[in-house]
């Protein structure tokens, strides 16, 4: 046991230090810092999140209880509350619970079996992963307590007036399978370890003691990180070097295999685009709807007819059901987070649609073609999306992606028909011209994408869009039949 002026001796000289350390991390936004609290109740988890607070200057610091989720977090997927959460470059968090959380209570509560829960453990070690490649620090921290200590400290604070609030049915519930419990959280600390993300186990028998080791570490921590990240900086060259374009994809490319002939007259169209608006208007006043969400995305060419599509979409749908979100160029604030943070804020709830005019795609096609990511980046992002798409498909949404394709010639009289139109000149610009000599670069990054990322839940939808109305109607009656499949499942 520490005694109380050890502890505050010590303290005084903690706190110095993590102010000192949190003022260098916020004046050069390197990284962020995640802190994890887990563990048995009554080992000082709920005393050193206060205490993190305390030390540092809160302003900085964001904190989050986790709960069972309510409202419209049961409408999404289970990462969605977090990734709200997650802290920019140069500044904390601490999630008192996280995504270990309902895994390891449902397996102590054996509503999972073990298969289930390794792979629970598998997708989270991925996103650990991805987190850190992305530049956040996550520190893991396991409070653990012995039964009979456990008893002892529920016992005294359940005796004290001041903190017997903190006892309740649940706390002894806790207490009756705190055996399985521990065992069923050394298997998620000894994953971690062998994945190379591990858990910092911190003895909670003295409540100050457990306080002061979380503090040390995350101390340390920040000293190595930052003056690691000093001397990265200071080693990085710039160059001015272009990206090297790739050569043109062989011919078994989807793209160069595509019939760009494909059209259909305005007859046709008008008939069949009443047909569709109608079956998906049914679709959507179906109650088995309510627990859709459909996540529907288009990338392609410059000029391949997005917009126009979009536009005859939504006009099938409620507009008090959908959200457009045009993509660009990311915002200060959204390139201080993990590239997919600014998607996940975007995932609907019930009975809603997304639509998204470009996409979380743009990690392996604009910014691997432009040089905006590393090699190492786009890389790892293939699976990456794959497991974003997976936990969308899970939650309910039905994800539909669609690539517009048009040839090199077309483009270029719909780039001239723009400059030559005054109302379409806002569409056409400098980027335009200098993307499209980049042409075989991003079909090359076109076809890899196709081939990584189409899955049996959610393939690609590749769409010849030289006739626009032949494209607009193969768009819409994707939607309507992914929605319908998705009804009928």
């Amino acid at each position: 046991m520490i005694s109380k002026s050890d502890w505050e001796a010590e303290v005084a000289s903690l706190r110095t230090e993590l102010l000192a350390l949190q003022q260098k991390m916020l004046a050069t936004t390197p990284f962020s810092v995640l802190v994890l609290i887990h563990g048995v109740d009554g080992a000082g988890k709920s005393e050193t999140a206060q205490w993190l607070t305390e030390w540092m200057d809160p302003r900085h610091i964001q904190s989050s209880a986790f709960d069972d989720p309510t409202g419209e977090e049961l409408e999404r997927p289970p990462l969605y509350r977090f990734y709200r959460r997650l802290p920019p470059k140069g500044k904390m968090a601490v999630f008192f619970g996280s995504w270990y959380s309902e895994p390891i209570e449902a397996r102590t509560g054996k509503r999972i079996g073990e298969g289930p829960f390794h792979e629970r453990l598998d997708e989270i070690l991925r996103l650990e992963a991805m987190l850190a490649a992305e530049g956040v620090v996550v520190l893991k921290f396991w409070f653990d307590l012995g039964k009979k200590a456990l008893r002892k400290r529920l016992e005294d604070l359940e005796a004290d007036e001041d903190t017997s609030f903190r006892v309740t049915k649940r706390e002894w519930a806790h207490y009756d399978s705190v055996v399985r419990f521990r065992r069923v959280a050394d298997e998620a600390i000894h994953a971690g370890d062998a994945a190379g993300l591990p858990w910092t186990v911190v003895d909670g028998t003295d409540v100050r003691a457990a306080g002061l080791s979380v503090g040390r570490t995350l101390r340390d921590t920040m000293r190595e990180r930052l003056a690691a990240a000093a001397v990265a900086a200071k080693g990085k060259k710039s160059s001015s070097k272009a990206p090297k374009v790739p050569a043109a994809p062989v011919d078994t490319s989807p793209l160069r295999r595509l019939d760009l002939t494909r059209s259909i007259d305005e007859e046709a169209y008008e008939e069949e685009f009443v047909k569709l608006q109608r079956r998906l208007a049914i679709a959507q006043r179906k109650k088995r709807f309510r627990s859709l969400s459909p996540v529907i995305l288009f990338e392609g060419m410059d000029a391949a007819g997005k917009g126009g599509a979009i536009r005859r979409l939504t006009r099938s749908i409620d507009p008090r059901r959908y959200e457009l979100v045009p993509i660009a160029a990311p915002s200060d604030e959204e390139r201080a987070r993990p590239y997919l943070w600014r998607f996940w804020r975007h995932v609907p709830g019930d009975g809603r649609f997304v639509i998204f005019d470009r996409s979380w795609y743009g990690r392996v096609l604009v910014e691997r073609v432009e040089g905006y990511c590393s090699e190492a980046d786009w890389r790892r992002a293939y699976s990456e999306i794959n497991d974003f798409e997976s936990q969308l498909e899970d939650a309910g949404c039905v994800v539909v992606k669609f690539w517009l394709q048009i040839s090199a010639d077309e483009q270029l009289r719909r780039f001239r028909d723009r400059e030559d139109t005054e109302w379409k000149n806002f569409k056409i610009g400098p980027d335009d011209w200098r993307n499209r000599k980049k042409w075989p670069a991003y079909e090359v990054a076109a076809s890899e994408m196709f081939a990584r990322t189409s899955t049996d839940r959610s393939p690609w939808t590749i769409v010849p869009a030289n006739d626009k109305r032949y494209a607009r109607i193969a768009v819409l009656r994707t939607v309507v039949q992914a929605i319908e499949s998705a009804l009928d499942r």
